[in-house]
């Protein structure tokens, strides 16, 4: 009987500048490093990403959302399964769930 090889290890991002996420594969902890990480994940498959809008002082998710929206755009979309917003900023993750919605990006909003 041979041995079957190791399941995949599933691509679970995550962008949060406070929330540990322990069920991430790896996280950012500002939109410069979100961006930086799916850029690195750019030709593979990303299981789940976690976005939190407010990620401290004046930064905030929308960098990364506007690099998911040009990708988009442009006919190549981020090959990303689901979209969890788990924001605390009520008005900033309904914005990031309907700008990616719009793109048909799997979105939901989820809490952490």
């Amino acid at each position: 009987m041979k041995d079957k090889p190791p399941a995949p290890t599933a691509v679970v991002l995550g962008i949060d500048d406070l929330r540990p996420l322990p069920w991430t594969t790896r996280i950012a902890r500002s939109s410069g490093e979100g961006i930086k990480l799916l850029e690195e994940h750019r030709d593979s498959f990303i299981d789940e990403l976690w976005l939190d809008h407010d990620l401290g002082g004046d930064d905030t998710i929308l960098p990364v959302v506007t690099l998911l929206e040009e990708a988009a755009f442009n006919g190549r979309r981020f090959p990303i399964g689901t979209v969890f917003v788990h924001s605390s900023n009520p008005t900033g993750a309904e914005t990031v769930v309907r700008s990616l919605a719009r793109w048909d990006y799997q979105v939901r909003r989820a809490t952490a």
